[in-house]
């Protein structure tokens, strides 16, 4: 047991949930690897299956994207384990997180990219070089959406499932493309080569968040030495428009933050329709530690132009 880990009062293992998928488990080995090295404490990895990783329908059917956290919450609160990893853009911004529960470190961001991979038996290598109605693989509605703006022309299917699968059913035939994060396919070690998207990222996109028991003061100030206070300011402004437009896990919103060269924090918020015929769009600036003002701000702007009516056109 290191000297830091020993300081706080850690006397012991601490045990990491998350998912079961390879990209999650990827994830929280890499905290675990960074909580060792940073205080010498030692960092066992459990995998929790989750609702959502064994449903194949949609996920609305679970009650959207909570589905993926509601086991690893409660073994959290149990004690069963001492603190969990999330990709942020998986958290639902219209549930409240329980109460005994509090991020204690955003990581550094990622890369927010969507990219565009093809059959590595394909000559397209773009989404302009695609047929009209070829079929693009997504499960995630924001991307629909922007896909519907660029070409409304293609077949976009509903595709769940690992990173490997998707990218075997994509070999196999079954799709023309495929649209995955970049940060994702980079934890895992995948080179694939692809496009990026010109569309605007998921809320959280690109971020792991670790979660703790709000009482564990010990775990709670290792974890803090994690934090990037840059990204938090992001993510603060994003979740507050999130929260804002109290939109459900089948409405298209997308929205990104980012410190400016100048010092301020700017976002840029959309709400979409389904097929994204139809948008709204915001954008506005403040200073760097007013990200939940701004990102208030930004959810008014778009509900003043109509993003409730998109938001409730969505089947929940």
């Amino acid at each position: 047991m290191g000297e830091h880990g020993a300081v706080l009062g850690i006397r012991r293992a601490l045990r990491i949930g998350t998912r079961t998928s390879a990209l999650a488990m990827a994830q929280a080995r890499g905290v675990a690897a960074r909580l060792e090295e940073a205080a010498g404490v030692r960092v066992d990895v459990v995998g929790i299956t989750t609702a959502g990783d064994r449903h194949r329908g949609a996920l609305s059917e679970l009650g959207g994207k909570g589905a993926f956290m509601r086991e690893i919450d409660r073994a959290l609160l149990a004690g069963r384990v001492d603190l969990a990893v999330h990709c942020l853009k998986d958290v639902p911004g219209d549930v409240p997180r329980p109460a005994g529960l509090a991020f204690a470190a955003y990581l550094e961001r990622d890369d927010t990219a969507d990219v565009m991979v093809f059959p590595r038996a394909s000559q397209v290598r773009s989404l302009a070089g695609l047929a009209p109605g070829a079929r693009v693989g997504t499960s995630a509605v924001r991307r629909r959406a922007q896909l519907g703006r660029l070409r409304p022309d293609l077949r976009v299917e509903n595709l769940r499932g690992n990173v490997d699968s998707r990218l075997g059913r994509l070999d196999a035939g079954e799709l023309d493309a495929l649209v995955l994060a970049r940060a994702g396919l980079r934890r895992l070690g995948i080179e694939r080569a692809g496009e990026v998207l010109d569309i605007v990222p998921a809320v959280g996109a690109g971020v792991l968040a670790v979660d703790c028991r709000r009482d564990d003061l010990d775990v709670r100030k290792l974890v803090r030495g994690l934090d990037d206070e840059d990204t938090r300011q992001c993510v603060s402004a994003e979740r507050a428009m999130l929260q804002g437009l109290q939109g459900h896990c089948n409405s298209p919103i997308a929205g990104h933050a980012r410190l400016e060269r100048d010092g301020r924090l700017s976002l840029r918020g959309m709400v979409f329709a389904c097929d994204g015929a139809k948008s709204v769009y915001a954008h506005e600036w403040s200073g760097p530690d007013e990200g939940e003002s701004l990102g208030a701000r930004v959810a008014r702007d778009l509900l003043r132009k109509g993003a409730r009516d998109l938001i409730d056109g969505m089947p929940l």
